[in-house]
């Protein structure tokens, strides 16, 4: 169970080596990488800007993986979130969940990922290739996503 905030890339291949090293009670390794997109409604996007407030991001990551790890038989997680200026193509996040079955690592794979997108405090600013900028606002569908948790 780990939890990482960093600026510089990750390699999936050695993160889940790392992971299921020795590991011989493993039935199900499941990964979601997220990656920077070059295009957002129709306009160029050449940079994204995440920022974070550091120790708390990373209590509120391993909170959300507790939960996760409370309610499915995990044998192991990874969360590494990537900070700093990013371009296009280039991941941002990994999440790895590792179980002797595949439903719990599927389900608590997309749970993380859901409260990610709406309890992790990081702060992200598009630059659009026409040099304007934005911030990103939460959206409805990553709420509605959430919420399905809950009921």
């Amino acid at each position: 169970m780990a939890v990482r905030v960093q600026a510089a890339p990750f390699d999936l291949s050695a993160e889940i080596a790392a992971l299921t090293a020795g590991r011989t009670d493993a039935g199900a390794v499941v990964t979601f990488t997220g990656m920077v997109r070059g295009d957002e409604a129709g306009r160029g996007i050449s940079s994204l800007t995440l920022e974070h407030y550091p120790g708390m991001t990373e209590a509120e990551l391993a909170r959300v993986e507790a939960e996760a790890l409370a309610r499915w038989p995990l044998l192991a997680s990874l969360i590494v979130h990537r900070t700093g200026t990013l371009t296009p193509g280039e991941p941002i996040v990994l999440v790895v969940t590792v179980s002797a079955h595949r439903a719990a690592a599927f389900e608590a794979a997309s749970f993380l990922m859901d409260f990610l997108k709406t309890s992790a405090p990081f702060w992200k600013k598009v630059a659009y290739a026409d040099g304007s900028s934005a911030w990103v606002d939460a959206k409805a569908s990553d709420a509605d996503a959430t919420a399905r948790w809950r009921r």
